[in-house]
């Protein structure tokens, strides 16, 4: 017996970014969805059969936002203690609220929080690094697949006895590989939806033979791996002091850079840490608000780009202090052009930034959508047959009838170019405007008082 296919066809004004220099911009198209996959992408006048959803006139259609570096965990202390230095913040706030994830209901009440926030901002894929604890972990997974959210999920390893806090500290490296494997084999029983990820911490918070165990784990199962690299002076100088090895080769050295590893902010890499990176098909996480307080430099992302290395952007949360990924995309372009001027007035403009690190609207788009899926290595983040239908949809309305709540306007006779009209919605555009946001072909968040298809 076999089963029909539940097909939707949309009619759309989109946007997608297939490569960091391209946009295309498709007015008035039909996409076809059957079970959540795209069938076809066709002009109106090659489609003219009846539609399900149409959205043409005042909405734009955007593929879902990709966030690749999120610590679920930290969510109830977002925008506290940023103005301290990382690993202080790590002991004050952010490993006493760790603790607390023991208490499986307390979980629950904060990934359900979570989940919900973070696709009402259009994110429709994240990465988590979740926590030390197996059932909170695996909560975490199931309200993903509850909600609808793509969650790639990973138990937090870590067992170094000078680095991490008793109460948040494997009791060793077999057993902290040991309920990795167990988690992610739960994990992965949770619905396509759902992606386990191998997670140490980072390399100060492992022994060498966690790092080791959790690198063969890679290699038996073919499991992702998510850590953090060089994210500041602090971590970059302390593996350089251990080993001898920056942190790139140190995760090489163990086995835990591989494809589609990602690896959060690596600001401090050198040109050959990215070259290493790229030839082994990781990539970067890049944080760019997250950055600004954190890290101590910025990460270049041109320059990993021309290295051909992957590179997606993550909010950091709550490292970084803003939930959504659209805010990241302004961030990436400003502290890209913050690089290639430099801030110091006290140099010589000739010697004061980096030339050639400039990145625009369009890189910042891709790195939000195509470019973290390719990261990830999940097949969304643009409109292709093939891919699976992850997309929002963004309310725009005419100047002067706007809503007080959004400053996104259309003004005829000023917005007229699709590229100016793509730069405001990807500039201005908040949760207000979301009206539908789909995962997977699923309504699953949006403004809008119908629920569309």
């Amino acid at each position: 017996m076999t089963t029909r296919a539940t097909t939707t066809r949309y009619r759309v004004e989109a946007f997608h970014t297939p490569s960091p220099d391209r946009l295309v911009h498709l007015d008035d198209h039909v996409i076809t969805v059957a079970d959540g996959a795209i069938v076809s992408v066709q002009a109106r006048r090659d489609d003219p059969e009846p539609v399900d959803v149409d959205l043409v006139g005042d909405h734009v259609v955007l593929p879902g936002f990709v966030d690749t570096h999120v610590h679920a965990p930290q969510w109830p202390q977002l925008g506290t203690g940023l103005d301290l230095p990382l690993e202080e913040w790590l002991g004050k706030h952010t490993f006493p609220l760790e603790a607390r994830y023991v208490d499986l209901g307390f979980a629950r009440t904060v990934w359900q929080d979570l989940v919900a926030t973070l696709l009402a901002h259009g994110t429709t894929t994240a990465a988590y690094f979740a926590t030390r604890h197996p059932e909170a972990t695996v909560e975490l997974g199931r309200v993903c697949a509850e909600l609808g959210q793509r969650g790639l999920v990973g138990r937090v390893a870590m067992d170094h006895p000078e680095m991490t806090p008793p109460d948040l500290r494997d009791a060793g490296a077999d057993e902290a590989v040991q309920l990795s494997a167990e988690v992610n084999l739960e994990l992965d029983a949770l619905g396509s939806l759902v992606t386990p990820v191998i997670t140490p911490r980072f390399v100060p918070a492992c022994t060498d033979a966690l790092l080791s165990g959790l690198g063969e784990l890679a290699a038996a199962t073919g499991v992702r791996i998510q850590t953090h690299c060089s994210e500041s002076d602090w971590e970059h100088e302390h593996v350089a002091t251990r080993f001898g090895r920056s942190d790139t080769e140190c995760l090489e050295v163990f086995g835990l850079l591989r494809q589609h590893t990602i690896l959060a902010h690596g600001d401090h890499m050198a040109d050959g840490d990215l070259r290493r990176a790229a030839l082994a098909g990781a990539g970067v996480a890049h944080c760019p608000r997250s950055n600004m307080l954190f890290a101590n430099a910025v990460f270049g992302v041109r320059r990993a780009r021309e290295l051909d290395l992957r590179v997606g952007l993550g909010t950091d949360i709550a490292g970084g202090d803003q939930p959504g990924v659209a805010s990241q995309m302004s961030l990436a372009v400003a502290v890209s052009q913050m690089l290639e001027d430099g801030v110091d007035r006290s140099v010589s403009p000739g010697r004061r930034g980096r030339p050639g690190s400039r990145i625009g609207v369009v890189e910042a788009f891709f790195l939000a959508t195509a470019g973290g899926a390719d990261l990830v290595g999940l097949p969304v983040g643009v409109f292709e047959p093939g891919r699976r239908f992850d997309a929002l949809a963004v309310r725009v309305e005419a100047g002067g009838t706007g809503r007080a709540s959004s400053g996104l306007r259309f003004w005829d006779g000023v917005d007229d170019e699709p590229a100016r009209r793509f730069d405001k919605v990807v500039r201005l555009a908040g949760p207000a405007d979301l009206a539908h946001v789909w995962v997977d072909g699923v309504r699953r968040a949006g403004t809008a008082g119908s629920a569309a298809a």
